[in-house]
C-alpha cells in the first residue's frame, strides 16, 4: 500500500453537516451557561434572538470571536511560512466547532489524547487523527483497527516493546489482518511517556518492524513535560531533547526501520516551544528523492494557541517571548460578589468547578455593577484562594469599593482546564466593545 500521510485529500477534513447540527441542540437546565429564558429553544434559535452578555448569569466563561479568529490565522500563517504541518491538540477544547476553524485554515488533522476523544472526533467526521498516546486497551485497539483506513488514517504512538506485544496479541486474537500506523515516542528523564533514550526507542522500532500488525511512520515526542518556563536552562533542556529526536530519526533511516512506501512524520511541539521544535528539527524535512527516499514532514501539535490566556501561555508562548505581537487572550471568566464579609475581602460566586486554577489563580481585571454594563479597572485586587464554588478576592478597602452584586471580569490561565467545566460556552463579538453573543461553542469531555 503506497500511502502518503501528509499529502492533500479531496474529502472535507471534518463533516460540516455534523458540526452544523449543533445549532439544533435544545437548550435547557443541563447547560449552566444558558439563561433560564432560553430553555426550550435550540442553540440556533437562541442565537437568532441576538443575545448579549447581559442576558446571562454568573458564574460564566466567555470566548472572544476576534481573538479566536486572529490566533487561528496567526499560527496557520506561521506554519505555512515555516513549511510545517499543524495537527492541533483537540483535547484543549474538545469543541468540534473550533476544530473546524483550525482545519479550515489548513491543519493536517486533529490530535487527541484518549480513546474517548478519538470517538468524538470521528463522530464529527474528522478525517485525519493522531492519538498522542499508546494503544493498550484492547477495545481501543480493535476499534482503531476497524476504523482507520488510508483515506481516514489514525496514527498512534508506541514507547515500549510491551505495547507492540499488546497490539499484536489483541489483533491476533480477533483474527484481524489490520496494519496500524505508529510513531515511536522518545521520552526524557522526569518526563511523561516515551522510551527513555535513543537506544531504547530503537529497540521499540525494531519490534515494530518485526510486527505483522504495525508500520512505523514517524517519531513523536513532547518537550513540554521537560520544562515549564522560558528561562535559559528550560530552553536548553527542550533543545537538547529535540536534538535527541533528530538523532533518533537519523538512526531509524540508516537502519531502514521506517515502513515502506510511506511519508514520514516527525512530531513535537505544544503551545509553549513550537519555535524551538522548528528551529531544531526543520532540517529533517525533505520532499523525498528520485531514488525512492522517503518524504519527511515536521508536525507541531499546538492546542492552546487558539484560545491563549492571561496567565501561563501569555508568559511562555514564543510570540510573547520574541518581542513580537503575542496571541490574544480569547477567554474570560465572569463572577459576581456574593458576600463582602470583612474589609478588603469579597467572596465571588465562581470556583474550581467553573474556572481553571492549576496553572495560576484567576486575575481580577475589571469590576462593574452589572454583567454587560460599564466596568472599571480593578487595580491591586487579587484572588488569594479558590474553593469548589467560591473565590476569595482581596482588595484595598481604602481605595476600592466592592459591593454584593458587583460583577468582576477575570483573566484566566490554561484553556485546557477551563473548557472541561462547560458544556456550552458563549462567544462574544468583542469582549471590550461589542458583547453580542455570536456563537455557542459545544464541548464534549
Amino acid at each position: 500500500m503506497n500511502t502518503s500521510l501528509s499529502g492533500g485529500h479531496a474529502e472535507a477534513p471534518i463533516a460540516a453537516d455534523a458540526v452544523a447540527r449543533l445549532n439544533a441542540v435544545g437548550l435547557d437546565w443541563r447547560h449552566k451557561a444558558v439563561p433560564a429564558t432560553a430553555a426550550g429553544l435550540t442553540a440556533g434559535d437562541f442565537l437568532g434572538t441576538a443575545p448579549r452578555l447581559a442576558d446571562f448569569q454568573t458564574p460564566l466563561l466567555t470566548l472572544d470571536a476576534g481573538a479566536l479568529r486572529g490566533n487561528a490565522d496567526r499560527l496557520a500563517s506561521w506554519c505555512g511560512e515555516h513549511g510545517v504541518l499543524l495537527a492541533p491538540h483537540g483535547k484543549t477544547t474538545m469543541a468540534p466547532q473550533l476544530w473546524a476553524e483550525q482545519l479550515s485554515r489548513g491543519a493536517w488533522g486533529i490530535t487527541v489524547a484518549t480513546f474517548a476523544q478519538l470517538r468524538v472526533a470521528r463522530e464529527f467526521g474528522v478525517r485525519r487523527l493522531q492519538l498522542a498516546n499508546s494503544l493498550t486497551d484492547p477495545h481501543a485497539i480493535e476499534w482503531v483497527a476497524g476504523t482507520a483506513s488510508a483515506e481516514m488514517p489514525i496514527l498512534s504512538w508506541v514507547d515500549s516493546t510491551g505495547t507492540v506485544d499488546v497490539i499484536d496479541r489483541t489483533l491476533e486474537a480477533i483474527g484481524s489482518t489490520a496494519v496500524l500506523d505508529v510513531l515511536v515516542e522518545l521520552g526524557g528523564t522526569g518526563g511523561r511517556t516515551g522510551a527513555r533514550g535513543v537506544d531504547a526507542v530503537l529497540d521499540v522500532a525494531r519490534a515494530v518492524s518485526a510486527s505483522g500488525h504495525l508500520r512505523l511512520v514517524g517519531v513523536s515526542g513532547y518537550e513540554g513535560s521537560l520544562a515549564h518556563a522560558a528561562d535559559a536552562d528550560s530552553l536548553a533542556a527542550v533543545r537538547a531533547y529535540l536534538g535527541s529526536m533528530k538523532e533518533l530519526h537519523g538512526k531509524l533511516l540508516s537502519e531502514g526501520l521506517y515502513g515502506a512506501d510511506t511519508s514520514i512524520i516527525i512530531t513535537a511541539g505544544g503551545s509553549a516551544y513550537f519555535d524551538d521544535v522548528v528551529d531544531v528539527l526543520a532540517s529533517c524535512i525533505t520532499a523525498g528523492t528520485a531514488e525512492g527516499g522517503p518524504a519527511v514532514e515536521l508536525m507541531i501539535r499546538s492546542g492552546a494557541y487558539i484560545i491563549h490566556d492571561d496567565g501561563f501561555y501569555r508568559g511562555i508562548s514564543p510570540f510573547s517571548r520574541d518581542g513580537g505581537t503575542p496571541f490574544a487572550a480569547g477567554m474570560h471568566g465572569w463572577a459576581r460578589v456574593v458576600s463582602q464579609p470583612e474589609p478588603g475581602l469579597a467572596i465571588l460566586d465562581a470556583g474550581k468547578r467553573d474556572l481553571p486554577v492549576d496553572k495560576g489563580l484567576p486575575r481580577p481585571q475589571l469590576i462593574g455593577s452589572a454583567l454587560g454594563g460599564p466596568m472599571t479597572p480593578l487595580t491591586g485586587a487579587q484572588i488569594t484562594a479558590v474553593n469548589d464554588q467560591h473565590s476569595y478576592m482581596a482588595f484595598d478597602a481604602g481605595t476600592t469599593t466592592v459591593r454584593p452584586g458587583d460583577v468582576v471580569r477575570l483573566g484566566l490561565s490554561h484553556p485546557c482546564t477551563a473548557f472541561d467545566k462547560w458544556t456550552l460556552i458563549p462567544v462574544l463579538a468583542d469582549t471590550d466593545r461589542d458583547q453580542t453573543v455570536v456563537d455557542l461553542i459545544h464541548t464534549f469531555f
